[in-house]
């Protein structure tokens, strides 16, 4: 019977380049044989000179294909039915994926057997394939991108006067044993792929955004960016003892922190999808994809077991001075709340983790709402000592009597300050807005629910 190409068997009448990509396929998969000199139809023409095809074949091998596949490959002449024909049979490579160097770790550069067709890999089946024959985890395996800068890590190596060189990566395991760059190293790159996606909402429910934002390239870059956007978004509410004010930010700028490095340090990243941030008025959310590594309890986590899913990772944000110590982000975030009346809320699914931090003030804003609508404006208008008749307080503005009604009662609603100033709906709208506008209160509700409280960020 006539012998035909296969998952294992491949004829080409002259080299040419895709023999490069069938090799690739072999080592890759179970190994094959791949044979220069017979044509498509299986009819044995041979080659003129084998010795010459041979040296070729082994040259072009060796310069394309990385990692070096040259072990796992022997290239000799055979004779078929007379003639001369070059015979190069490939293993099962144990450095797999190997790849086009030109192309790099990815799908046009990595190639696998399918019937008698050499078809590109996935990105998802390049990194399975990694994680199987290095038996490494994520972190360690070899990264699919090998062209990586460094310069977010190399100015925080800097600010810390350490040094960063060949040895230093080693060390930190940025490169593997086989002398390439390994995912942590990419991770860390200004190549990242990974990315953090942040949105901002109004009021309590992703009903209304009011911004979203996506930061990329090295995690260390997304550390300080999403971080400034979250400050920004972190108000102070002033109160007052006496003479005294105390200031407190709606979150623990510890607690936001902790819970930030706990998204980026603990996260799998065998996920492609990104981390998610949620701003809400009355909470922050933190969603980082991987749930807890195997065999760790949420209760153990609050005792303060630790198991590092990227060790590596971790051991760089410890070196940088970015965390104290393993396995006490959780913890640090209860005790910041521990005097507050919210906890934080720390969640696990299949798959995810959620961290939910309270927002501190959110009771004062509760409160005010609710007051001003269970009682009413009239109830407001006797409580501060004034009437729709009253006379207005004399020497303070209109936007002075406006804001001391606001410090007294927490909030302030349109017929509130149509009965302080005695003026009419439009007069009185004016007036708030004008605060508004200056940044000194801020509007809550729709319609008639509408409430002003005091701004003091």
């Amino acid at each position: 019977m006539k012998p035909i190409e296969n998952i294992d068997i491949e004829w080409k009448e002259i080299f040419v380049d895709d023999v490069k990509k069938e090799v690739i396929a072999f080592a890759n998969g179970a190994g094959g044989t791949l044979y220069i000199g017979i044509r498509n139809d299986g009819t044995i023409k041979g080659v003129e000179d084998p010795d010459a095809v041979m040296l070729r074949a082994s040259s072009a091998l060796s310069d394309a294909i990385m990692p070096d596949i040259m072990p796992f490959v022997k290239i000799r002449t055979v004779e078929r039915e007379g003639k001369p024909v070059v015979e190069i049979a490939v293993q099962t490579g144990t450095r797999r994926p190997y790849y086009l160097k030109s192309k790099g770790l990815r799908s046009s550069g990595v190639y696998v057997r399918q019937g008698s067709a050499s078809i590109p890999v996935s990105d998802e089946g390049i990194r399975q394939m990694i994680l199987e024959s290095s038996g490494k985890s994520y972190e360690e395996s070899r990264s699919m991108e090998q062209n990586l800068t460094f310069s977010a890590l190399e100015v925080e190596m800097a600010k810390k006067s350490i040094e960063f060189g060949q040895p230093q990566m080693r060390n930190l395991h940025l490169i593997g044993e086989d002398g390439l760059y390994t995912n942590l190293a990419r991770l860390l790159s200004d190549q990242c792929d990974h990315s953090i996606k942040v949105a901002i909402f109004q009021g309590r429910e992703k009903e209304v955004f009011h911004s979203r934002k996506e930061f990329s390239g090295s995690l260390l870059k997304q550390l300080y960016s999403v971080y400034e956007l979250i400050d920004l978004s972190n108000k102070t509410k002033a109160t007052f003892s006496g003479l005294d004010r105390i200031d407190q930010r709606d979150y623990p700028e510890d607690a936001i922190r902790e819970a930030l490095l706990n998204c980026i340090v603990h996260r799998d990243y065998g996920f492609s999808a990104s981390t998610l941030i949620n701003i809400y008025e009355d909470r922050l959310e933190f969603v980082s994809l991987g749930g807890l590594v195997q065999g760790l309890s949420l209760d153990a986590i609050f005792m303060g077991a630790s198991q590092s899913r990227n060790p590596n990772l971790a051991a760089v944000f410890y070196r940088l001075g970015l965390i104290e110590s393993y396995g006490t982000g959780i913890s640090k975030i209860m005790r910041l709340y521990q005097a507050e009346a919210k906890q934080p809320k720390i969640e696990t699914a299949e798959g995810a983790f959620r961290v939910t931090l309270p927002n501190c003030n959110e009771n004062e804003f509760l409160y005010a709402k609710e007051v001003s609508r269970k009682t009413g404006a009239a109830v407001h208008e006797l409580s501060y000592g004034l009437t729709k008749t009253s006379a207005p307080t004399p020497f303070l503005t209109e936007e002075e009597r406006l804001l001391r009604y606001v410090r007294e009662h927490g909030a302030i609603t349109r017929k509130e300050a149509e009965a302080l100033l005695q003026v009419k709906t439009t007069k009185a709208y004016h007036a708030l807005r004008k605060l508004c506008e200056a940044g000194v209160l801020r509007e809550y509700g729709n319609g008639r629910s509408r409430i002003y409280i005091g701004r003091s960020d």
